[in-house]
């Protein structure tokens, strides 16, 4: 209990960013869990600056009552808690704290990443239409961004078809962006799950989305792309997921078709073309 609430005050804590954040979680590990902010600041080889500005901000009302709220409003898990997915432990800056809203459990099973274009054509459509719902029938969780286009739609077509799907946003927990998935969101936290590292009232900020990108190939036993132009998104999800040994896939385009560029690009690289659901089920040697 201790240790949680030890680390939920890192991550809340104003003057932590993410790397500073994981070297103090280095240094409380190594330190076997049993030392204090101003010991971890000192064994992660942090400036006299950042130590004192985290050591101001350390013992103020504002961080004590933000952690109460947190931690009595919010349901998560920790990346020290026996149910934090193992393979969120193997990436670049893993989170030490995830909120989350729904089924947490789903952070555990067979997990496909699905990303694509926010503005997508009926092409991306009718092919998570013919594909998606024989593999969600394989018990394969779907895990997208909850963005417009093929993330939501890869959303949605799992749940109609009593599938299991996971939703990282780059917002706080309590906010939808965009409105638009109020409803989609709303339902993922009944019948899926839906995860955020960022505090409860985090607004969408640009930075957030490529930081979510991680947590979703970091997640994905296989990343599939749909639709992506050229400098996509979801270009920098694969290479995350390359990075991560994860295996990637791609839906062939025509060449002719800015939509599909970045998929045909990643197919020439090296990445699996997928013609049928077949070819994402031999991922999962299925």
């Amino acid at each position: 209990m201790l240790k949680k609430l030890f680390l939920l005050k890192i991550h809340l804590c104003k003057g932590i960013g993410m790397m500073t954040e994981q070297k103090l979680f280095i240094a409380f590990k190594y330190s076997l869990y049993n030392t204090s902010i101003l010991e971890c600041c000192q064994l992660a080889g942090l400036s006299v600056k950042i130590t004192e500005k985290i050591l101001t901000n350390w013992n103020t009302q504002e961080l004590a009552d933000d952690v109460q709220r947190h931690w009595l409003e919010c349901q998560f898990i920790t990346i020290l808690d026996d149910d934090y997915p193992e393979q969120l432990k193997e990436i670049y800056c893993s989170p030490i704290v995830i909120f989350y809203r729904g089924k947490k459990e789903l952070l555990n099973t067979k997990i496909l990443g699905v990303v694509g274009a926010r503005k997508s054509t009926t092409y991306g459509k009718q092919v998570l239409n013919e594909i998606l719902p024989s593999i969600v029938d394989k018990s394969i969780t779907i895990v997208s961004g909850l963005a417009t286009g093929i993330d939501g739609i890869s959303h949605q077509i799992t749940l109609n078809n009593d599938g299991n799907t996971i939703g990282v946003i780059g917002t706080g927990i309590d906010i939808v962006y965009p409105r638009m998935h109020q409803n989609l969101q709303s339902q993922m936290e009944c019948e899926g799950l839906v995860i955020s590292e960022y505090p409860l009232g985090t607004q969408p900020y640009r930075s957030h989305f490529p930081e979510r990108n991680r947590i979703i190939a970091g997640l994905s036993e296989t990343l599939l792309v749909v639709e992506a132009k050229t400098k996509s998104g979801s270009l920098i999800t694969a290479n995350l997921a390359l990075q991560e040994n994860r295996n990637v896939c791609a839906i062939p385009g025509k060449i002719t078709d800015p939509f599909s560029s970045g998929c045909n690009e990643l197919i020439a690289a090296g990445a699996k073309p997928i013609l049928s659901v077949n070819d994402v089920l031999n991922e999962f040697l299925i």
